[in-house]
């Protein structure tokens, strides 16, 4: 009987680890096909498609994205209760802020100069804001000195001010990046065989970034001739960068656009934490007992519901504003989307 014991533990056992491999190669495959195909796209219609997957997934993914964040919320803060206190009043100041800057422009008659002054002051209080939190989350770590996080946020600050028009541009471009990360944090967490093929994922992406470069650097400039179109082009920093071609800016940026949508609609939600996998399996994406502080004793199920469904109410009013006037709608969520790009910070920190 030990013996039949043994062979099938040992048969178990291989057949786990063929899972395991066949799961490896399922992610990998996915991702290069979605990286590849983003990147064909992108170069091939950028405007068109740019318009597209902002109307289509700019409000589902930041829904995904609240609904991530809401699962990596504690129920009770603890020990990092200062480090949720500065996040939450940051995001709150920081976004307040930026939502008066249109009507700042709209509504006055400031210089250039002034301009620019109102611009790195938001900026340097982003940056202390960051150095804020990364040396309160050095706090709550043992054996972490993160106390180099403040002379490093004052260095940045100083770097704004000779041009913070294109500090701000860096946003446009990093801010997507910023979702690979949380998934290498994740599969860190909950899939760390598949670290290994994830990361040469990323070298691929890193190619098809520079063949796009490559391929786009001495293209014409794309039609601006319409206001839609126009902004596209400005987003990507066609008017701080007249020497490089618009066509290069918006696909490169509608690129990495795309694989950030991917990360928070398709793959953080099939990735389901290995230690919760018997919990969840039976539950749906939009059930609230699938979110933690929910599902907790102490949680907040109605809270968190209603939450989800205003959320849900919100992407349909997007997608009803789209087709009804594209690009004031999209100027629109341009400016109230500066809420999740902060929000981001506090959760990957706590990862770390």
């Amino acid at each position: 009987m030990q013996r039949s014991l043994d062979i099938n533990l040992q048969t178990w056992r291989l057949g786990q680890r063929a899972r395991s491999r066949n799961g490896v190669r399922l992610f990998a495959v996915s991702v290069i096909a979605c990286a590849c195909l983003s990147a064909a796209l992108a170069t091939w219609l950028p405007l068109q498609l740019s318009i597209v997957t902002v109307f289509l997934f700019a409000g589902p993914h930041n829904w995904f994205e609240f609904r991530y964040f809401l699962m990596r919320l504690p129920v009770r803060f603890g020990r990092s209760r200062n480090f949720f206190i500065a996040a939450f009043a940051g995001i709150g100041l920081l976004t307040t802020g930026y939502l008066a800057l249109p009507l700042l422009y709209n509504f006055t008659s400031w210089s250039g100069g002034a301009w620019f002054m109102v611009l790195a002051s938001w900026n340097t209080l982003l940056l202390l804001w960051l150095g804020l939190l990364v040396w309160l989350r050095g706090r709550n770590k043992r054996r972490s000195d993160w106390s180099w996080a403040i002379p490093t946020a004052l260095a940045l600050s100083s770097l704004n001010w000779l041009a913070p028009e294109f500090f701000s541009l860096a946003i446009v471009y990093l801010h997507p990046l910023v979702a690979l990360w949380f998934l290498d944090r994740h599969l860190r967490r909950t899939r760390p065989e598949w670290l290994r093929a994830y990361h040469q994922c990323l070298v691929l992406v890193a190619v098809l970034l520079a063949g796009i470069v490559l391929k786009l650097t001495q293209t014409p400039a794309l039609p601006d001739d319409n206001g839609l179109f126009w902004r596209i082009t400005q987003h990507s920093g066609a008017q701080l960068l007249p020497g490089v071609s618009s066509h290069l800016l918006v696909s490169v940026h509608l690129f990495l656009e795309m694989l950030h949508y991917g990360v928070w609609i398709v793959a953080l939600p099939l990735i389901v934490p290995a230690t919760l996998r018997a919990k969840q399996k039976r539950k749906r994406i939009w059930e609230v007992k699938a979110v933690g502080i929910a599902s907790h004793p102490r949680g907040f199920p109605k809270l968190v519901g209603a939450a989800l469904l205003l959320g849900a109410f919100v992407v349909v009013a997007l997608w009803f504003g789209f087709s009804i006037d594209y690009s004031t709608t999209r100027d629109i969520y341009f400016t109230v989307a500066i809420a999740h790009v902060l929000a981001e910070a506090p959760f990957l920190l706590k990862m770390l």
